[in-house]
């Protein structure tokens, strides 16, 4: 790492004195190093360079370049997957279509009537968590808790198993970059929701009444969806945010325990409990990066990247841009909260932030109310999640 980051200064020293474009620098962002130490990195990473170059792709660290990127889609193309993917790899205007036919699912009015049963499932799975004894907030609070949420949302009632397996077998291939094991995973999770899908054709007007059964109704363009936008959708919501709810809940449970002062003040006062998790996860933001796709060769400082080039958001290092955060790790909710990154930007700015924001109010709600202390156990072993994802992979505590 400290050759990486010794080359970046050189480089920055040699392009500052240039009338021409520099070289982009290079790292390696699936080195043991910085899988290390993925925050920490990209923090050096941005204050050496606003961008580095890998086999992968190109990395965007700074927060004004990657809204800039976020806002631009004609020029930062969201079409990089070889496969479609609904409505994150659609552009415009394409995109806007189906973006409006996936935001009535994430009304203010469907959030409410969700909130009860997402209430239960929190109660219970904190109700059943031993008082003074170790747990872990990612395997046995997130993961649960993301799973039942959602099978419970969309209506995939008594298969929780099979997804929290499907979630484990998924991390492992993710992180042993072995393609054919990570593209099998995928079409295993394409089946378990195919098979929810083929469930509610065959049952007809006696489908229940859920986001999956309403799907099969849902036109764009004058059209039904086909079975594999309506898969790819299902997919969105819950194959990525699954894990992504998980990590969520670490990186808040964490920053509780870590900070009792924080902890305190909102178990005397949820009021602002929305803010505050949305500023947790600015600090310490879990979903680490978008990818899109130049049109056009862009000039970025003295560099130029040219068209065709893959692109990563880095939306953690973003959210930890000094420029705008003078002290990243400081908790200043509402200062910071028109800056906040971590549901990204522009017109992918992530659709079902209202439940999300709606399932980890709930889950911290359950966790504050039902406890009268969290903290960090000191016979377990925090350990910090790799991509893709940020956060925490394991975080032990003790509960009172």
């Amino acid at each position: 790492m400290a050759d990486q980051l010794n080359a970046l200064q050189a480089v920055r020293c040699t392009c500052e004195d240039s009338n021409v474009s520099a070289p982009i620098p290079r790292w390696e962002p699936l080195s043991e190093a910085v899988l290390a130490d993925q925050r920490g990195t990209y923090d050096r990473m941005r204050a050496a360079c606003p961008l580095a170059e890998s086999p992968r792709g190109i990395t965007l660290f700074r927060h004004a370049d990657v809204v800039a990127a976020a806002n631009d889609p004609a020029t930062f193309s969201s079409a990089v997957s070889a496969h479609r993917m609904v409505p994150n790899s659609l552009d415009p205007p394409e995109h806007a279509a189906f973006r409006a036919a996936i935001n009535p699912f994430f009304t203010p009015e469907r959030m409410q009537a969700l909130e009860p049963s997402l209430q239960r499932i929190a109660q219970e799975i904190i109700g059943a968590l031993p008082r003074g004894a170790t747990v872990d907030a990612v395997t046995e609070i997130g993961y649960p808790f993301a799973v039942r949420a959602q099978a419970d949302w969309l209506g995939w009632l008594g298969i929780e198993e099979e997804l929290l397996a499907w979630m484990a077998d998924n991390h492992a291939a993710t992180r042993s970059a072995d393609r054919s094991r990570t593209a099998a995973v995928a079409a295993a999770f394409d089946e378990i929701v195919l098979a929810q899908v083929r469930r509610r054709r065959q049952m007809g007007t006696a489908a229940p009444k859920d986001p999956t059964t309403e799907l099969l109704s849902v036109t764009v363009n004058g059209e039904l969806l086909s079975d594999a936008d309506i898969v790819s959708i299902l997919r969105n919501w819950t194959a990525g945010d699954l894990a992504s709810m998980a990590a969520a809940v670490g990186v808040v449970a964490y920053f509780l325990a870590a900070h009792p002062d924080v902890q305190e003040s909102l178990r005397a006062n949820s009021d602002g409990l929305a803010a505050a998790i949305d500023e947790m996860l600015r600090i310490d933001d879990p979903f680490l990066v978008s990818r899109r796709v130049t049109t056009a060769a862009v000039p970025l400082d003295e560099f130029v990247i040219e068209a065709g080039k893959r692109i990563y958001l880095n939306w953690t290092s973003a959210n930890r841009d000094e420029s705008l955060f003078t002290d990243p790790d400081t908790f200043r909710p509402e200062e910071h909260a028109a800056h906040n990154l971590v549901y990204g930007a522009g017109i992918h700015v992530c659709p079902g932030r209202p439940l999300a924001t709606l399932e980890l109010v709930v889950a911290v709600q359950a966790l504050l109310g039902m406890t009268i202390g969290i903290e960090l156990a000191t016979d377990g072993e925090l350990v910090r999640e790799t991509y893709p994802l940020g956060g925490w992979r394991r975080v032990p505590l003790r509960l009172r």
